[in-house]
């Protein structure tokens, strides 16, 4: 009998992984689009005094005291919901327990998400707000609040079969040649047109994303950019489908002549578009799953079980667009965040920082200092991933602070340590001394981490860091609250004035008006952060075993790439058990073809899948690992499926075999871990940008997409992660900090021996001059796990002979810096550099 599989999770964020630049949804200067009815009201709550019957049941009163009393108000629902209104009359105030009832027909109180009141508001329905998402997340926490909060209980996902069994066919794939876009970005830039906002140099209300840039020095350049934020914004296989069409056919915004004709326009170029490309397909003989749903579609996995009993304020960053970021924990008055300066949408929920700022009305703000008051404790939670590792200041993350040396509290970031500036009686009134996490452990790296700080007055300041604290003793006394002032402001990004400014991407912050237990914190931790879905791949042809799968938990991590997590194998017929099926070697495919990049599974063996791991309610874990793949089309857009090497004996044409790795049917949370770690992508350029002193900003230049690179990077310091392209891209980056110290007369002398460079003969002393010279400054003597002096001597020596092959005796200015070059970004580059 077939029957959905009913497994027990809780998700994981998966740190360490490296966030991109941002890129959001199509919006434009007039926010949302037809369809969205709103109410002429900001936000606040209108009082009602209830006379009615007193409620029968403590259930009752909850909702009352949850629900009720949040939309009972005419410019909330109460006006069509009430006493004699449109059904279901859930918000009527004369008799709360008939409310109730009627309530109780349109809420979902396991699943608060999925109530009917909730999809309602959020499809556009009488909306308070100008985002309909941000809506629905408030009414959400207004039903979970009812329905007892969320106490970080396991929740329980139900996989559904896949009824629409694709094969991956024959696709057509943007290219990677932007001239492809300029019919659509000549269109898009045309007078009184899309640049008008849609550019970085826009005059009006500039918003990401930049499909319409104008601001660089080219009309390559431009359409270089464009192009880049365009394209999951264009499916060339349903041009119909395509956001940038959707978005004036459907939801006229910002026509420009009439709706219909503009989308016309649009959907016409897209087709011409289309009509240019080859289709890709997968080649014969190759072993593939069936098309896995698109992201969207896949069966969500639980973001449930998080503690936010306490929570007074908080910001998911969903809305993707314009110019608010909304608060959506329930509690009024919302504290809603322009955003300022250059601030983007990240895609998979987020903000990203690169000098602007998110800032709170000191009105809204009152509530943080009123709630905490009452209190005497907090907890600020953050999901945050630093831009660089050379920030200082402190640079500010999320602060409740009135100027530059005034402030409630802090967290921020000097290089390495974040800092927690917290006043109290017992400290000054800019929060000093800070609390901040040991300068030699570097804590904070430029990647996603869970950051919590908590005050209370028996246990005075704490800072947790993915879900470990940071046993670092406060350096004041706890102290209390006494000296806290109501006229601040919250602000993420910066200080009030724009002083202290922090680079990088926020994907959640909440306050709590509690301090967070350590239990709570590793829960909200283990929870993780973000919008993720299981992608289920069709594999039964291949094994003969009917309902077979292999299952991915998968996210949009960033506006450029998805995070595919810890896959197992699993039938949703509960009477099957795999006896002796073995994989070797598993690949993900996007839109017809493997993808390029992130292929950490190549190496994957599984030499039975049976009953000896096999359990019909949690199937076979396959691999506790992750990793990123790029963004091609978009979340709406691309399909995914996988690649096998060998599949329960039968082989399959692949493009890199690779060498087999044993096969991990084990546990996530007893996992063994590397002793050593490889430096991620900030470190690496921190790194090289200390030994060679030369700044990161001179490298930075030298690309014409230095983001795109920057994605070819490791992401974080597991050395589990490391993968082949790595090395390229650590070679290609020494060699730019090479080129650039040999070039600047004065830091070249630093390292080397000013007499090479009018001619060295490398057959003779000038060699170990040259490997001395590298070892002094790039290894060091002494230290204990360093290779010795005559080890790089061999390596080292036997590449300066082959790149100085060409020198007749003594070699010319030129070749001995092509020389000395290839030498430092071989050893700069090295294992010494990037193994910690």
């Amino acid at each position: 009998m077939m029957n959905s599989a009913v497994l027990n999770v809780f998700t994981r964020a998966v740190s360490g992984l490296l966030v991109a630049l941002a890129l959001a949804t199509v919006t434009g200067c007039g926010g949302g689009g037809a369809g969205t009815e709103a109410l002429p009201n900001t936000g606040t709550v209108t009082s009602s005094n209830y006379n009615g019957p007193s409620p029968k049941t403590e259930d009752v009163q909850l909702f009352k005291l949850n629900v009720w009393d949040n939309l009972v108000g005419s410019n909330r629902c109460g006006s069509c919901h009430g006493t004699g209104g449109q059904s279901p009359q859930f918000v009527r105030s004369d008799n709360i327990n008939s409310a109730y009832e009627a309530a109780n027909t349109v809420v979902n109180l396991n699943e608060p998400s999925e109530s009917t009141m909730v999809q309602k508001v959020g499809g556009g329905h009488n909306c308070w707000l100008s985002s309909p998402q941000a809506c629905a997340d408030t009414i959400t926490q207004y039903i979970t609040r009812w329905a007892g909060g969320s106490t970080g209980e396991v929740q329980r996902v139900v996989l559904q079969s896949v009824t629409d069994l694709q094969d991956p066919g024959e696709t057509l794939t943007l290219s990677d040649d932007s001239s492809d876009y300029s019919a659509l970005y000549d269109l898009f830039t045309g007078p009184a047109k899309c640049s008008r906002c849609h550019s970085q140099d826009s005059t009006g209300q500039k918003q990401s994303p930049y499909f319409a840039d104008t601001s660089q020095a080219t009309r390559a350049a431009n359409l270089a950019m464009a192009y880049d934020a365009a394209k999951s914004k264009i499916d060339v296989n349903s041009p119909e489908l395509s956001r940038f069409y959707i978005r004036l056919k459907n939801e006229s915004h910002n026509c420009w002549t009439d709706c219909d004709s503009d989308a016309q326009a649009i959907l016409d170029l897209i087709v011409a578009l289309a009509g240019s490309l080859e289709t890709t397909a997968l080649p014969d003989g190759t072993i593939s799953s069936k098309l896995s749903p698109k992201l969207a579609d896949g069966t969500p996995a639980s973001s449930g079980g998080r503690y936010e009993s306490n929570v007074i304020a908080k910001w998911e960053f969903k809305t993707g667009d314009g110019t608010i970021a909304y608060d959506t924990s329930g509690v009024e008055p919302a504290i809603n965040l322009n955003l300022i300066g250059d601030v983007s949408w990240v895609g998979g929920w987020g903000i990203s920082l690169n000098g602007g700022k998110a800032q709170g009305t000191t009105a809204s703000s009152k509530k943080v200092h009123d709630l905490i008051k009452t209190t005497g404790e907090y907890s600020v939670e953050a999901w945050v991933a630093p831009g660089n590792v050379t920030q200082e200041g402190p640079a500010v993350i999320v602060n409740y602070g009135g100027s530059d040396i005034r402030r409630n509290f802090t967290i921020g970031q000097t290089m390495y340590n974040y800092d927690y500036l917290h006043r109290s009686s017992t400290t000054g009134l800019n929060g000093d001394p800070a609390l901040s996490t040991p300068d030699g452990d570097e804590v904070l790296q430029a990647t996603l981490q869970h950051v919590v700080a908590t005050f209370s007055p028996s246990a005075g300041r704490k800072l947790y860091v993915n879900g470990r604290l940071i046993d670092e003793p406060d350096p004041s006394s706890p102290g209390n609250l006494v000296d806290w002032n109501d006229t601040y402001a919250l602000v993420m990004g910066s200080e009030p004035s724009g002083a202290n400014v922090w680079q990088g991407t926020i994907r959640m912050v909440a306050i709590h008006n509690r301090a967070l237990t350590a239990e709570q914190i590793e829960n909200n931790y283990d929870v993780g952060v973000g919008q993720k879905f299981y992608l289920l791949f069709n594999i039964s042809e291949h094994i003969d075993l009917p309902e077979s799968y292999i299952v991915f938990e998968v996210s949009q991590f960033d506006s450029y790439s998805y995070l595919f997590n810890a896959p197992f194998f699993i039938s949703l017929d509960s009477n099957v058990t795999p006896e002796n099926i073995s994989i070797g070697g598993m690949r993900i495919g996007i839109n017809g073809e493997e993808a390029k990049a992130g292929q950490a599974f190549t190496n994957l063996l599984v030499d039975e899948l049976d009953s000896a791991y096999y359990t019909p309610e949690q199937g076979e874990q396959l691999s506790n690992v992750g990793t990123i793949i790029g963004l091609k089309s978009g979340p709406d857009n691309d399909q995914f499926f996988l690649i096998f090497d060998e599949l329960n004996g039968e082989t399959g044409v692949v493009s890199d075999p690779g060498d087999k790795a044993d096969h991990l049917a084990i546990d996530i949370a007893d996992s063994p871990q590397p002793r050593i770690g490889v430096r991620n992508f900030g470190e690496i350029s921190a790194s090289m940008a200390k030994l060679t002193g030369v700044t990161p900003e001179v490298v930075n230049s030298q690309f014409d997409n230095f983001s795109e690179f920057e994605r070819s990077m490791p992401a974080d310091d597991n050395a589990l992660s490391f993968v082949p392209s790595h090395p390229v891209a650590i070679t290609q980056l020494a060699i730019l900090y090479c080129d650039a110290l040999i070039n600047d007369t004065s830091l070249r002398d630093g390292v080397f021996d000013s007499g090479l460079f009018s001619g060295a003969d490398f057959s003779g002393p000038d060699k170990n001059t040259l490997i001395d010279n590298l070892y002094d400054a790039f290894i060091g003597n002494g230290f204990e796990f360093q290779p010795e002096n005559a080890d790089v001597e061999d390596a080292v020596g036997t590449l300066v002979d082959n790149l100085a092959a060409d020198c007749a005796g003594s070699c010319n200015s030129t070749q001995t810096a092509n020389v000395v070059k290839g030498a430092c970004a071989a050893v700069l580059g090295s294992a010494t550099m990037m193994v910690q």
